[in-house]
């Protein structure tokens, strides 16, 4: 072994046999061009070609790069107390099989006894799981004319419901503008209200965690109640959420509170890492193969990953979610354990093979991978939820953390460069990485999809850039492929090629909007109120959908002569601002709306904002 960089030099007879012929090549090419007149300049080409190759191609003798452990006595204790106490390959292997037999009961118990289906003493129903996301109301005119597709809206005897909440949802993010009154409201978590009572399309683990039922870190367990229509939703900063305003009506309004007959196991994410991180160490430290490293470390963490830290979501309203993300495991494990047979070959076993420093290991490459794998945690403070243009445009601080993340990148990558060339190798990793480069130019210009670069694709992209044994290669090679099992543990093994609806999601589609005249407004004896729109018609579409309040309160097409005229009427006691946005139907869904036109409780109307 010896240290990074610093390998003992050794005679490359073929590689100096070819770099001779090469040159006696050269010259025979310059007598001969002598020899015919040729002009000065291509000779001088050739031989520039010819120093920038024999450059490239690094020094002669190549310096092999390798780690030199630091203490090695202390570094190699492990494996010599196990071959003082395991010493035949048959007694190891007896050992192997305990550890892992213990290693998945230690993991498996706690893993079921915490998402077991829970009771509820009041009802005897189950305790329904909620994902982070989960409201009572859709988005847009998802809940139908007057919100009937979301009822019901007060308390009754299906009113109450026992829920659980994971952890993590304080950070969790509308990434598309979602209208709330005269907001637009994006990269924040969408509760609305908190003085008692939250708007019916507030995130209800969000409103949770802000109301102090549920602890971020852990989870946990309420009640919720369905209270109807209530006024004046105040804003406040609780717990780390801060809360919506909005100073208007909405017809379903809920409470969460804690209730002593809900049974409620903690979540145990945090000791199962404890128990994972233990095993892996221990089983790093003690294992000499680089091909049983890798693959048994691979298999638990992306087993972690699936099913603990970062789980995909799971089925609306599940009482149990282990069944679902169990299957979701064994759906995308095995094409992952494809992808990591190619990696291993290519470039995991250049960086462990050989390598004896048992700790340094453990500390760089699997320390690197835990990093990666809990990159929900770990990377949660970079200001990039999708490496998309809109949201880079859109997102506070995208742009410049992304600038210096690419910084970053560019200074590892030109550490990466010198060491390939130290070890004669760095024209081939051109060559390779001349191809990615051609693939996403061709990715790029196919008609009618957006290329998308995923984490677990970048981490593709880079990994072989580190299939060399240094210290730092070891650190970025795990983090690497720590980035690449979340990514297809939580989110599958998406396309690099999307068309824009699939990137789109929920957000705007870009199309046209109503171009609403000033309303006509009219008040009564008795002191009501009415204000009436002309609507106006577009060629190639189909009817016009009103929202008052982001509720849904009208719905007709053209066909119809009453299509083209809409009037909302305002009772005398409502002393409150109603807000009207108006959007084309086409095909049975509702397009864009516009921003919202705000009908003032004095009776002005405030015009809409050309988009």
């Amino acid at each position: 072994m010896v240290p990074d960089g610093q390998a003992e030099p050794y005679q490359d007879e073929a590689r100096r046999s070819g770099a001779d012929e090469e040159a006696q090549l050269l010259e025979q090419f310059d007598y001969e061009e002598d020899g015919d007149d040729a002009p000065d300049q291509r000779r001088r080409l050739a031989q520039r070609r010819w120093r920038l190759t024999r450059w490239l191609s690094g020094p002669d003798p190549p310096r092999i790069q390798a780690v030199k452990p630091l203490l090695p006595s202390m570094q190699r204790s492990p494996l010599a107390l196990l071959d003082r106490h395991f010493p035949t390959p048959r007694r190891k292997l007896v050992l192997l099989a305990a550890f892992l037999v213990l290693w998945a009961a230690a993991f498996y118990l706690p893993l079921r006894a915490g998402t077991l289906a829970l009771a509820d003493g009041r009802t005897s129903a189950p305790v329904v799981n909620l994902d982070c996301v989960d409201a009572l109301w859709s988005r847009k005119n998802g809940c139908g004319l007057d919100g009937i597709d979301c009822q019901p809206f007060r308390a009754s005897a299906n009113a109450s419901l026992a829920f659980r909440c994971p952890a993590r949802c304080a950070s969790v993010q509308v990434l598309n503008p979602r209208p709330v009154g005269p907001q637009e409201v994006s990269y924040r978590p969408l509760v609305v209200g908190g003085d008692g009572y939250y708007r019916g399309d507030s995130f209800v683990c969000g409103a949770a965690i802000h109301a102090g039922l549920v602890g971020d870190g852990a989870g946990g367990c309420g009640r919720l109640e369905r209270v109807g229509q209530r006024d004046a939703f105040a804003s406040s900063m609780s717990n780390g959420i801060e809360s919506i305003a909005f100073d208007s009506y909405f017809p379903l309004a809920f409470t969460v509170s804690a209730d002593p007959t809900i049974r409620c196991s903690p979540d145990l994410r945090i000791p199962l890492l404890y128990i994972s991180l233990l095993f892996t160490a221990l089983f790093s430290a003690f294992t000499a193969s680089p091909r049983l490293q890798f693959f048994v470390v691979f298999a638990a963490i992306f087993a972690h990953v699936s099913l603990v830290s970062d789980p995909p979501d799971a089925s609306f309203h599940n009482t149990s979610v282990l069944p679902d993300h169990v299957s979701r495991f064994a759906e995308r494990l095995l094409p992952a354990a494809f992808c990591a047979v190619v990696l291993y070959r290519t470039c995991v076993v250049k960086a462990l093979r050989g390598l004896e420093a048992q700790l340094e290991k453990t500390v760089f490459w699997l320390g690197g991978f835990w990093f990666g794998a809990l990159s929900n945690y770990t990377f949660d403070w970079i200001p990039i939820q999708r490496l998309t243009a809109h949201d880079l445009e859109q997102q506070p601080g995208a742009k410049v953390a992304l600038a210096a993340i690419l910084l970053v990148l560019c200074l590892i990558v030109a550490q990466q460069i010198y060491g390939f060339w130290l070890e004669g190798r760095l024209l081939r990793y051109l060559a390779l990485y001349g191809l990615f480069l051609g693939g996403i130019a061709i990715c790029l210009v196919v008609p009618g999809l957006d290329f998308r670069l995923h984490h677990y694709v970048l981490a593709l992209l880079l990994l072989p850039g580190t299939g060399m044994q240094t210290r730092s290669s070891l650190l970025y090679q795990g983090l690497l492929l720590g980035l690449f099992v979340n990514g297809i543990a939580r989110w599958g093994f998406d396309s690099i090629l999307q068309t824009p609806a699939a990137l789109r999601g929920d957000g705007s589609l870009e199309s046209m909007i109503p171009s609403v005249e000033p309303p006509l407004i009219s008040s009564a004896a008795n002191g009501s109120s009415t204000i009436s729109f002309s609507l106006p018609v577009a060629a190639g579409i189909d009817g016009i959908s009103v929202l008052v309040n982001d509720v849904e309160r009208y719905r007709q097409f053209f066909m119809a002569e009453a299509a083209r005229n809409f009037t909302w009427a305002r009772p005398a006691e409502l002393a409150l601002p109603e807000y009207l946005r108006f959007a084309y139907m086409k095909d049975g869904m509702a397009l864009d709306y516009t921003k919202a036109g705000t009908w003032f409780a004095n009776g002005s109307w405030n015009m809409i904002e050309p988009q």
